[in-house]
């Protein structure tokens, strides 16, 4: 069941027990929100706690201004996260989410003293291999096309006017960040490293995952599942269930 934060409005909290061991975190997409993970609360064994990210702009947080910085988005999530600090922590981010949860495992180590579990990342490239880009520079259109092209969005209400304009602003904001984060210096992080692609990704070649490997000197692991950019979605079962085995190894 979902949990009260005690006025923590960043993470939408689940939890199947009062006495969780670990907890897993969850950093949604560029466009994404918490909603999209939905399933993923009720995915885990009583032992785990799953917060997923509810960034500013969207749903519940509708009314509050969209952030488009990468360094801005790293350090109020990492903020947000320490007094969830006291049990194991294991960051899992999708594509802008997975260069987020980079970003965060740095700052909780660096600032925090906080070394995470492990780091997962999902359909993104490492960040010493990033190439800037200026979608978040063109016209409506061309964001909704992308939002197409990659998939996972409902492409009927891309076509409704009023969703249009509900959802666009917050897509520009993270189009934003991932079109100016990157490339960066490849900073080790303190934790082992899991890797996850589909392998028809339009966006991340297969291949291009294996260099998250050089942020991984505690250990690095690639996975390639069949699937698209969502494959996430399509493979939802065999993800949760190799993601839940190593939560119990790791943390």
């Amino acid at each position: 069941m979902t949990t009260g934060l005690s006025g923590n409005t960043w993470f939408r909290r689940y939890s199947a027990t009062p006495t969780p061991r670990r907890r897993l975190v969850v950093l949604p997409h560029a466009g994404g929100s918490a909603s999209f993970f939905h399933a993923w609360g009720r995915s885990f064994d009583a032992d785990t706690e799953v917060l997923v990210a509810k960034y500013p702009g969207r749903h519940e947080r509708l009314a509050e201004p969209c952030i488009d910085s990468m360094d801005v988005l790293a350090d109020q999530v990492t903020a947000a996260l320490l007094p969830f600090a006291d049990l194991p922590l294991t960051l899992f981010g999708h594509s802008m989410g997975a260069s987020l949860a980079y970003e965060v495992a740095l700052r909780l180590e660096e600032r925090h003293a906080v070394r995470p579990a492990a780091l997962h990342v999902s359909s993104r490239k490492a960040p010493h291999r990033l190439t800037p880009r200026d979608l978040y520079l063109r016209g409506d259109a061309a964001l909704i096309a992308e939002l197409r092209r990659l998939g996972g969005t409902d492409t009927a209400l891309l076509d409704d006017p009023d969703i249009q304009e509900l959802v666009l602003p917050a897509v520009r904001a993270d189009f934003t960040i991932v079109g100016t984060y990157g490339p960066r210096s490849a900073v080790p992080v303190g934790c082992p490293v899991h890797a996850w692609i589909g392998d028809a990704d339009p966006s991340t070649p297969a291949r291009e995952m294996e260099a998250w490997g050089d942020v991984a000197p505690r250990g690095f692991r690639l996975r390639v599942l069949p699937g698209g950019h969502f494959y996430l979605v399509e493979q939802h079962d065999a993800l949760v269930r190799e993601v839940s085995e190593l939560l119990v190894t790791s943390g």
